[in-house]
């Protein structure tokens, strides 16, 4: 049977609300819909957050090695440039849920934006260590954007859900695609690598503007100390035990070995072409190309997921794209550069939309893929940190780029093992 005419998860298997089983208190409710009344100002909002999301972390990539240079890191240091927001995404994300439900999702996602401008901001201050506890601001607010982003479209736009995320995903790679390509001209343009990253708080400072009205819009008339919600449920982990499901545990390492490819490819791929005489400009726009190129994936595996029963072959064809890529990159790293950069693209936007298409098609009810959603969000990024850093640390000991692309060819066939596994029509069970 095919799943598009079946009512339900499948229909919108990118949509997991950080907010299930969580009720406004009346006077948010009140001032949510007088919000909705005036849809241009959140869509505005939404589009101008999802700018945001990838945007911090995709241009510091072309600009590794001078950040490198400048304060005298080996590639394992500098690896933790990279590493560093995503740990801090794993650590930050369970905390999305409980801050909602305390201040209200507009609150915290206009708290998320002033973090990730504060930590643009202290990320270029002098001292190289405001370089790394920048990048854990970056994490934290990143993590927090992750997290409330789907609810916030599927609580304002009930009834536009499909276009609505479609819209904030492509404006979240785009983000990410105009940041890596304008990296390199930004630097020379601005006097050095510090101007580059800075302009990016700009970008954040104009979403914090846009999200402060709505912010106190939907505070009006509830008091300082007031939870913004209370719980439907009066066991909140109720439901299976995710822990101790395999199925769970499949999901969560996919999710995390995609992640892993993706923010390893974010913190080295421009320097893997550098290194084999790519001028650092072009660098920078094979990645923004290949940027550019996961919303192919993230648009198309999704749609094909909702409509199979199981998600198998798609998680081989995924996991087989990357493969090519990396092997390209053995191969003929320059020569072939903007085919491989074209495979690697398109495979890692249909990774992370199968993950979180899983997230929804292996579950039965939204309170268990919102848990889903956060023991893999949490597990998969915390797994996805170790890439960019242990292949830093390979590069330094080898000097070369052979085995850590051998390596990530490994990791992709274990992305082909989880995927055959997590793929199944099945449901996680109590």
């Amino acid at each position: 049977m095919a799943r598009p005419h079946t009512p339900g998860p499948a229909a919108e298997p990118l949509l997991v609300d950080a907010e299930t089983d969580l009720r406004p208190t009346p006077e948010v409710a009140v001032a949510r819909r007088a919000l909705r009344a005036h849809p241009a100002l959140l869509l505005i909002g939404i589009v101008l957050a999802s700018l945001n999301m990838r945007a911090a972390l995709a241009g510091v990539s072309p600009l590794l090695g001078e950040i490198s240079g400048h304060f005298g890191l080996s590639a394992t240091m500098g690896s933790l440039v990279t590493t560093i927001p995503l740990i801090f995404m794993g650590l930050a994300s369970p905390f999305a849920a409980r801050f909602a439900r305390r201040w209200g999702t507009e609150a915290v996602l206009l708290g998320a934006l002033v973090l990730l401008l504060g930590g643009i901001l202290l990320r270029v201050a002098p001292p190289v260590m405001a370089l790394f506890a920048g990048g854990a601001l970056v994490g934290s607010g990143i993590a927090f954007l992750n997290v409330l982003m789907p609810g916030l479209v599927k609580r304002d736009f009930p009834h536009r859900a499909a276009g609505m995320t479609a819209l904030y995903t492509t404006s979240m790679i785009g983000g990410a695609t105009v940041s890596a390509a304008s990296a390199v001209p930004l630097e020379n343009a601005l006097g050095g690598w510090r101007g580059s990253l800075a302009s990016w708080s700009l970008l954040a400072a104009v979403a914090a503007l846009v999200w402060t009205p709505q912010t106190v819009l939907a505070r009006r008339g509830t008091h300082h100390r007031e939870p913004a919600a209370t719980p439907v449920r009066t066991a909140p982990d109720a439901g299976p035990r995710l822990g101790r499901s395999a199925l769970a545990w499949q999901v969560t390492l996919f999710m995390g070995l995609q992640s892993s490819i993706a923010y390893v490819c974010i913190a080295w791929l421009p320097t893997i072409f550098t290194d084999h005489g790519m001028s650092k400009s072009a660098a920078g726009l094979v990645f923004a190309f290949s940027t550019m190129l996961q919303m192919v994936g993230s648009f198309v595996v999704p749609t094909l997921a909702g409509r199979m029963r199981a998600q198998r072959m798609l998680a081989v064809v995924v996991a087989a794209l990357m493969a090519a890529g990396m092997a390209g990159l053995l191969v003929a790293p320059v020569a072939g550069a903007w085919v491989w950069a074209a495979l690697i693209g398109v495979g890692q936007g249909g990774s992370v939309g199968l993950a979180l298409t899983m997230m929804v098609l292996r579950t039965g009810d939204a309170h268990t893929s919102a848990r889903l959603s956060g023991m893999a969000q949490t597990w998969g990024y915390l797994l996805a940190a170790v890439g960019p850093l242990a292949l830093g640390v390979v590069h330094q000991t080898t000097g070369g780029w052979g085995l850590p692309l051998t390596l990530m060819l490994a990791v992709c066939g274990a992305l082909v093992v989880l995927g055959l596994g997590a793929g199944r029509d099945r449901k996680i069970r109590a």
